[in-house]
């Protein structure tokens, strides 16, 4: 793909804009940084920058390009993990955030901590730092400079250590403010840019009749790219498998992932109130419904202007080489502000971890405020360099790096789920149930995944070691005694009530998810 003059000088002008405006946000004005200050933006963010900053923290350059190649695949089906996230959204907001806010957490281990022990919390925290070092930021760059080397030819090296240098340079010094309030121009781009090539292919299908005339054409052509349920005979039935999609594992993925990952849930813990979280992952709940438009539609249009391509993957690509001039720079500005917004999380969140969860707590009883955030500054810095450089010998020689993360970060993920269900809704798990359950998800995992068939559908198997997990850690707890523990939250001190704004919100989107099934089911 080749860049114009005019592309280069927006894709220029975009990063050092970025730097810019992040350097502005991060003004101190004569006022030292707190570790509030730093970690949560000082509990000050407002909506709109939260569901933005939680939109650009999940979506990155690799996800839209391997999202738009299974549209090319598969079709609109690969839009499930979109559309039914915005659920958990929902979810999340209404009956987690209440309780995480009253606490005053900064982090998900701490709340272990004040629910279990510092045990618990460590334990956690370790395997967050690591699987945050080893395996998001070290997939986000290896990933993110393959996409780029395939739409530019620039070295893969070259391009992992300039997204290093540019997520340090706009996110360093202001920690989560930066990241967040600038996480707004960077949704605004992403979604821009994926509607601007969307519509650009449709309306070249169309011969320039009209996205509406393109989209009714690709829907007579292939009409199969848009079953939502596959059916048991589909190829790709063992990624999507059939109805259980809506009623099976992939929800231990969504709530574990939208409601208990640090860097996901950090943007709500740093907001103005309660109900300015739940209106910001509203929003974000919202930006979800969009995204099938914004990364899938471009695949399946590809089946329709390019029907032999040597590789699912090229398809976006091949997409943004029907944008003008101009417009390509800034859908690539979108895709480097993808990247660069999911580093900048990954690392905020490793740094607010370690320094909040294992530095203060547990190497240093007095520490002042300036020294935590020299502290979080310094493990953000290392942390993002130490993956940068485990990145090739981690991910370059693997077939499919994706099967990297799905593998590892799915070990744990049901237990993770189980670990803070019971921590927040069930009086007697006790520190022991809970280590269980952590222990349990890995082994039980890793010898599903050895001796099941290869078809064996990996949304099955979070399901069922999410259940086996749950019973273990009931067991536990009944062994222990079946007590109610000192440290068990007070869910009648807990205010679930939500506004009506967003109990009508939650109506709407539940409607528009019945009609999208409904029509395409």
């Amino acid at each position: 793909m080749k860049f114009a003059t005019l592309d280069l000088w927006i894709i220029g002008i975009y990063c050092l804009s970025l730097i810019a405006l992040a350097t502005w946000v991060s003004k101190d004005n004569g006022k030292n940084k707190t570790s509030e200050d730093y970690f949560l933006a000082g509990r000050s963010l407002p909506w709109w920058a939260i569901g933005a900053s939680l939109i650009a923290a999940n979506i990155s350059a690799e996800q839209i390009i391997g999202m738009s190649g299974q549209g090319y695949v598969v079709g609109m089906a690969i839009a499930t993990y979109e559309l039914t996230a915005a659920i958990a959204l929902i979810v999340m907001a209404k009956y987690f955030l209440p309780i995480f806010l009253e606490k005053k957490i900064y982090t998900m281990p701490q709340f272990l901590e004040q629910r279990f022990d510092k045990w618990v919390c460590l334990v956690l925290s370790l395997f967050w730092v690591a699987v945050y070092i080893f395996i998001n930021l070290t997939s986000v760059l290896w990933l993110g400079s393959l996409a780029i080397n395939t739409l530019t030819g620039f070295d893969i090296s070259y391009g992992l250590w300039a997204l290093v240098f540019l997520s340090l340079a706009y996110s360093l010094k202001g920690g989560l403010k930066a990241v967040a309030l600038t996480d707004a121009i960077q949704v605004f781009l992403l979604i821009l840019g994926g509607l601007a090539v969307s519509y650009i292919a449709l309306d070249q299908i169309s011969n320039n009749q009209g996205f509406i005339q393109g989209f009714q054409i690709v829907l007579t052509t292939i009409p199969e790219k848009f079953d939502m349920i596959l059916s048991k005979d589909h190829p790709s039935y063992s990624d999507l498998p059939g109805v259980w999609v809506l009623i099976g594992g992939l929800w231990v993925a969504h709530f574990a992932y939208w409601g208990f990952n640090q860097y996901i849930t950090q943007r709500a813990l740093g907001a103005k109130s309660l109900p300015e979280a739940q209106k910001g992952v509203m929003f974000a709940a919202f930006l979800k419904l969009l995204m099938p438009i914004v990364v899938v539609l471009p695949g399946i249009c590809a089946v329709v202007l390019i029907p032999q391509l040597d590789s699912p993957d090229r398809a976006y690509p091949a997409m943004m080489g029907l944008l003008p001039s101009g417009l390509l720079g800034l859908t690539f500005a979108a895709l480097i502000a993808a990247i660069v917004s999911s580093l900048a999380s990954m690392t905020n969140s490793v740094s607010t971890i370690f320094t909040m969860d294992i530095y203060k707590q547990f190497l240093s009883e007095q520490v002042d405020e300036r020294k935590l955030v020299v502290v979080g500054r310094n493990v953000a810095l290392i942390s993002i360099v130490v993956a940068a450089l485990c990145a090739q010998p981690l991910l370059g020689n693997l077939e499919s790096a994706f099967q990297y993360i799905q593998n590892f970060t799915g070990f744990f993920t049901p237990g993770i789920l189980v670990i803070f269900l019971v921590a927040l809704f069930w009086k007697k798990a006790t520190s022991l149930s809970v280590l269980v359950a952590a222990l349990a998800s890995l082994i039980l995992s890793i010898a599903m995944f050895m001796f099941a068939p290869d078809d064996f559908p990996f949304q099955h198997r979070m399901g069922i070691v999410f259940l086996v997990t749950g019973f273990l850690c009931y067991m536990t707890a009944l062994v222990q005694g079946y007590t109610d523990q000192e440290k068990a939250v007070d869910l009648n001190s807990i205010n679930f009530q939500t506004s009506k704004g967003f109990n009508i919100s939650t109506l709407v989107i539940l409607v528009i998810l019945i009609i999208i099934y409904s029509v395409w089911w």
